[in-house]
């Protein structure tokens, strides 16, 4: 199991996930950090917290994880990996979450409540966080990713 900090944000969209996402992360003992949003009345755009969560994890001094959820995890995961060193995937499913770590060393993971309900999303996170990338035939496809991503930094 990873000793990683989380950092979890929402949208009010992806808010009825959270509950079950902390729990998990919990139930696994693992640090971890709330960013927001705190309720479904709070409007806060998901790029904002998309945004402060990415920062959070690049600052952070220590390795860390991100979990992002909002109304389908798209716009976070569209947002998130605008960062570079963020690689975010959008999983709705275990294998996609299995894989997400395994094959590309996903740092961040979304998921959306309009999409998927809490049983399912907590199964995806326990998998999601249980894993650590494997050095293999993914290597070279992952250490083209982190090139590109560096080149592209501005």
């Amino acid at each position: 199991m990873t000793a990683k900090k989380i950092i979890i944000g929402c949208d009010n969209a992806g808010i009825a996930l959270k509950p079950a996402i902390v729990s998990v992360i919990r139930e696994l003992d693992l640090p971890f950090e709330d960013l927001g949003v705190m309720s479904a009345e709070d409007g806060t755009y998901y790029p904002l917290v998309a945004q402060k969560v990415c920062l959070s994890i690049l600052r952070s001094g220590e390795p860390a994880q991100g979990i992002l959820l909002c109304g389908t995890g798209i716009g976070m995961a569209m947002t998130a990996n605008k960062f570079p060193g963020i690689f975010a995937a959008v999983c709705h499913d275990i294998y996609s979450a299995e894989r997400a770590r395994l094959s590309n060393d996903a740092n961040l993971l979304c998921m959306g409540a309009r999409v998927i309900g809490p049983e399912l999303a907590k199964m995806i996170a326990r998998e999601w966080l249980s894993l650590t990338f494997q050095d293999g035939s993914s290597t070279p496809k992952v250490a083209a990713m982190h090139e590109i991503d560096r080149v592209n930094r501005r």
